[in-house]
């Protein structure tokens, strides 16, 4: 059976907002499997277990640039936090944003290569970034980018460091910049529900179909009768599809008008969105926690058998 730490707990905690017991709970059925443990608590407390879980863990920041037509975003990360307000720190993440913009680097590799100074340290933004490094005593890497470069028009919205959006688009520019701020606000993994990567529908569906079960045996232990096959599959539908209105931009609500979804603005204004691209600082990558009590007995035991 696997060992559950109070670290393992309090990280699935901070994942989910959910009790510390049933994260404990959670824990122990799936055996130590955070992404399993996530995934009961979604059966078991519905969507309000869910609604932290674009909490970030790594330190860094989003920035934005725009250059002759041509616009990126970009994700620059480092260890902490005090390192995210370093002005030479800043000046590099800005730096790679305008690079991006001007040069259309192919990924990071090609990006690190271009020239560039900064503090004394060049001629390449590879060697910018290691100097830093040694200037600073923090690692950072530059994590990802998106480069906008086509025949639309950009708008950009950056939430203080953390939250960064990039918007192409036809029509007015007032209309897109409002998309840019709701799409910060509301975080559309995609533009419309026909474009919602399958495996996130299917895990969806799941995580319906493992409620409905549940449902079932409650409704068995206390001597009713289960709802049929047909009405469960409808209730595993309608589960999906009132998850893809909730996840797809051009169905989701408009946060500065509750009563108009965000297509619906955008067909007031004669408008279109071709795509967007939303970074939050940190979103999928998981920080070490260290268990500082397991590290201390450990240390303990290996020196009672030295």
């Amino acid at each position: 059976m696997a060992v559950i730490t109070a670290s393992m707990v309090g990280e699935l905690r901070a994942k989910t907002d959910a009790p510390m017991m049933e994260c404990k709970k959670a824990l122990t059925e799936a055996e130590g499997d955070m992404e399993r443990a996530e995934e009961l608590l979604r059966v078991k407390l519905g969507s309000k277990a869910g609604k932290a879980s674009s909490r970030v863990t790594a330190e860094g920041v989003v920035t934005a640039a725009m250059s002759g037509g041509a616009g990126a975003l970009v994700e620059v990360n480092c260890e902490t936090d005090f390192v995210t307000k370093n002005d030479s720190f800043l000046a590099f993440a800005k730096a790679c944003a305008e690079l991006i913009a001007k040069s259309n680097p192919a990924d990071v590799a090609a990006l690190s290569a271009l020239p560039h100074t900064q503090d004394g340290f060049g001629p390449t933004l590879e060697d910018v970034r290691k100097g830093l490094i040694g200037k600073i005593g923090e690692n950072m890497s530059i994590r990802r980018f998106k480069r906008y470069g086509g025949s639309g028009k950009l708008a950009s919205y950056l939430h203080g460091t953390r939250i960064g959006v990039m918007v192409e688009f036809e029509g007015d520019e007032v209309a897109a910049k409002d998309v840019a701020m709701h799409v910060a606000a509301m975080k559309p993994v995609s533009l419309a529900a026909s474009d919602v990567p399958a495996a996130l529908i299917e895990k969806e569906r799941s995580i319906a179909a493992q409620k409905a079960a549940e449902d079932a045996e409650k409704a068995k232990a206390e001597g009713k009768t289960p709802q049929s096959a047909e009405i469960v599959a409808r209730r595993v539908d309608g589960s999906v599809q009132k998850y893809l209105k909730e996840v797809s931009l051009l169905s989701q609500t408009f946060v500065k008008n509750d009563k108009q979804t965000v297509e619906q603005m955008l067909k007031a204004a004669n408008t279109k969105i071709a795509g967007f691209t939303l970074y939050v600082v940190g979103e999928g990558i998981e920080k070490k926690v260290d268990d500082f009590a397991a590290e201390v007995a450990a240390q303990v035991a290996a020196a009672k058998g030295a």
